[in-house]
Order: C-alpha cells, then structure tokens, then sequence
C-alpha cells in the first residue's frame, strides 16, 4: 500500500472531538473546527482496515469545488481561513495538507437530505414491492435505473457510527425541525441537487442520488455542511455505461462493495483486508470522478 494513504489522523496540537467512518473533527476555538478527511472507507456500514489511497484529498477536492460552485444556493460550513495559520508544527500541516478544512462551529441537524433523480438501490426495492419511495408514489412501469419524472426527497435519520440510517417521511422531518426548516431543507436538497445533475450531464456523470447534510448557526440561519456531491455522498455513473434496466457501474466504492461480496463475510466488523490491486482500483475510480467533474 502507498505511503499517501492515511487511515487516522493525528495531531497533538489539536483536542479530537470525534473520529467518523470517514473524518477526523478536531476543535480550534468555540467557533472553529478542523475537519480531516481520512482514506478510510466504510463499506456496509464497517470501517475498512485498509485505507484507500488519497481518497481524502479527492473527497476534499470535490466538495470544495461544489461549495464554491454552489454558494449562491445556500452559504457553506467553509471558512477560507488557511491551514498554516492552524497548524503551526510542520509535520502536522504535511501530514493533513490537501485534506483539512477549517469550518465554522454548526448545530448540525438530525437528518440525511437525502435526493434520488434515477430508480435504483433501496428505492428501486421499495418501489417493486410498492409502487412507491419512502411513501412517495411513482408512476407504474418504471425499471431499475429509470429517471424518475421529477427527482424527489427522501430523508432519513442520521445513526450512529455502525448503525444504519432509517429512511423517514417528510412529516417526521417536520416533527424534527419545524415546519419552516423542513421545508428550506427539501427545497434547498432539490434545487442542488437539480444545479449539480445538469453541471454534471455536461461532464458525461450522472447523478443517480445524493445526500447533503445541513446545520444551522445561533441564529437558525441554515448552512451546508459535511461533504457536498462526492462519490462518498452520491451515485455517479457514467452516462455511457447507463442502460435503463441495469445496475450502472457506479464512480465509488461500489468496485469494493462487489469484491466483498464475493467473500465469505457476515458484513460485521471487523472488516476483512483488501488486497492492494483492489484498493487501487478503488482509488482511480474516485480520481477519474474528481477529474471529470473539477477540470
């Protein structure tokens, strides 16, 4: 495995707050946080022991191109304050560089925005059994990976490290956050999402489905926050390769998902190795994405 791969931060000048499937969150000040993006992968909702390499730098790449692509949307958790002026030990800075953010200090709110354009995984399982997506009805006839009339919002709620989320309905957002909230959310997920699927055409990606995360300031302003339409948080396939009525071949760690499914393994953790040539297909599937997506 490559030397660029880092599976856990660490930096002693810094009190960690929490370490994610993904990313390390250090404080600064009651204002600020530094937010690490590892190489780890999660896979079926266990943290991988072999980390992907520079899957980080890609994620934080990605994400920082559609904050700042986005930000006439919908203000972003992004601070521009410099890395250096945090960590002033050099290792440290070398060791973070290319995938630490400092962000503002935000109530994140309890859900998953998640938006679904195109008829596939647990919505197109939903939908065979009930003509319906998390209770929003569809039309009949539609197939696996079928462009949805109208791309829709299906939210769920956010579980803790190894659980899994639980899809919700609008109404249970709205018991949540309130009936204005929740209704900035859904509108806010849409109009993203719809901005990012058309940008996204234009570079041959498709954007099958989505999930943003959102927190909100003292003042209940609300924020974008997390990651922002990356491989990790969304569906990307390649408008070649789609064909309604299959599966697409997707730009993330799909390639892996498919490797593990061919082992004998409970999808408990801890998860099993990867063997290296399988890493690092993985990791030029997220940089072909970054590419055709940032450049």
């Amino acid at each position: 495995m490559t030397t660029t791969a880092l599976h856990e931060s660490n930096l002693p000048s810094l009190n960690l707050l929490a370490r994610g499937k993904v990313r390390d969150i250090y404080d600064i000040d009651e204002n600020l946080m530094l937010i690490v993006t590892t190489d780890r992968l999660s896979a079926f909702d266990v943290i991988l022991p072999d980390p992907i390499p520079n899957k980080g730098k890609v994620l934080t790449a990605v994400s920082n191109f559609w904050f700042e692509k986005m930000r006439d949307v919908i203000p972003n958790h992004l601070t521009g304050i410099s890395l250096e002026s945090i960590l002033t030990n050099p290792d440290e800075c070398a060791q973070v560089s290319g995938r630490a953010i400092v962000v503002k200090k935000l109530k994140p709110l309890p859900v998953e925005a998640i938006v679904r354009g195109y008829l596939i995984g647990s919505g197109w399982k939903d939908y065979q059994k009930t003509r319906q997506v998390c209770g929003i009805a569809l039309p009949d006839g539609l197939q696996q990976a079928s462009q949805l009339p109208e791309p829709i919002f299906t939210p769920s709620t956010k579980a803790a490290v190894g659980d899994h989320d639980e899809n919700v309905s609008f109404d249970k957002i709205v018991e949540l956050l309130g009936l204005d909230l929740a209704n900035q959310v859904r509108e806010v997920s849409l109009t993203l999402y719809k901005e990012a699927a058309r940008y996204a055409k234009q570079r041959g990606i498709i954007i099958a489905d989505t999930k943003f995360e959102f927190g909100v300031d003292n003042a209940g302003k609300l924020y974008l926050i997390d990651e922002i339409l990356t491989p990790d948080s969304s569906r990307f396939w390649d408008a070649n390769d789609y064909q309604v009525g299959t599966n697409p071949p997707s730009f993330d760690k799909q390639y892996v998902r498919d490797y593990l499914e061919t082992l004998d393994w409970d999808k408990t953790a801890p998860g099993p190795a990867l063997p290296a040539e399988v890493a690092e297909q993985c990791a030029k599937k997220y940089q072909e994405a970054q590419v055709r997506l940032t450049q």
